[in-house]
């Protein structure tokens, strides 16, 4: 099977001045995820390297792009999981990782669970052996001055979201395999502690070799109220089975 890898820098819209980054940036993950497919690697592989390096450019909100909670600190969230068993780890509220997308997988390998979340995760990243990063490296300048807007009395914070957007890849290998990833530093300003979409699977993201892969962006708490990942894989399934049954009646 030919291998093929989709990714997106999320949902809204592009500021000019962030058009070059932005574009280069998904281009660059696109192509760093499909070097690994290229050689003969995993869809997993593929999905976890292409968001890392999303995650490692300050252009998107993910990694050290991440807009910052009320408090002005960096709360992280973020998801993978495996279409060839189903397996998923994931994480949410992280601080002082640099790549979520890497804890998630740890997560996913090397426990039972599938979420661990805040200090829990805190202490699994230490033990994993996790570098773990001052906090002031993972905040830019953008993110707050976006932050000390929204502190302001007269101030919308629903128009400092328009430009803010979860990052994602999905894949297929060449063993027909697929898998998700998605990673996220989640709202402008929101309250400490909130976890939207992206930790929770189904959500945030689903990946099933018997019907796709997809990774989710967008309003986070729209998302969660429609399990919005698995509602796009179900409804797949949905076309799946009615080509199956026209080839029965066909063939009949």
């Amino acid at each position: 099977m030919k291998p093929v890898i989709v990714v997106h820098g999320g949902a809204g819209r592009i500021f000019k001045e962030q058009e070059k980054g932005c574009c280069s940036g998904v281009v660059r993950a696109a192509l760093q995820g499909y070097g690994i497919l290229k050689q003969g690697g995993t869809a997993l592989d593929a999905v976890e390297e292409a968001v890392r390096s999303m995650e490692d450019d300050p252009h998107f909100n993910a990694g050290c792009g991440s807009v910052l909670n009320e408090k002005g600190e960096v709360e992280m969230d973020a998801i993978i999981m495996d279409g060839k068993n189903l397996a998923s780890g994931a994480v949410s509220a992280v601080k002082h990782v640099a790549n979520p997308i890497k804890l998630a997988r740890l997560v996913m390998e090397k426990t039972k669970h599938m979420l661990l979340t805040d200090h829990g995760a805190h202490l699994f990243a230490q033990a994993m052996g996790v570098p773990e990063i001052p906090e002031e490296k993972l905040i830019t300048e953008r993110s707050r001055e976006r932050w000390k807007k929204n502190l302001e009395p007269d101030s919308n914070p629903e128009e400092f979201q328009k430009d803010l957007g979860t990052v994602g890849a999905v894949a297929i290998d060449s063993e027909g395999n697929v898998a998700c990833a998605t990673s996220t530093g989640g709202l402008s300003n929101k309250l400490i502690g909130r976890v939207g979409d992206t930790a929770c699977i189904g959500s945030g993201g689903y990946a099933d070799n018997y019907s796709g892969a997809t990774s989710t962006t967008g309003h986070g708490e729209s998302i969660m109220k429609v399990v919005l990942a698995r509602l796009i894989l179900y409804h797949m399934e949905q076309d799946v089975a009615d080509d199956w049954m026209w080839t029965v009646m066909v063939q009949e």
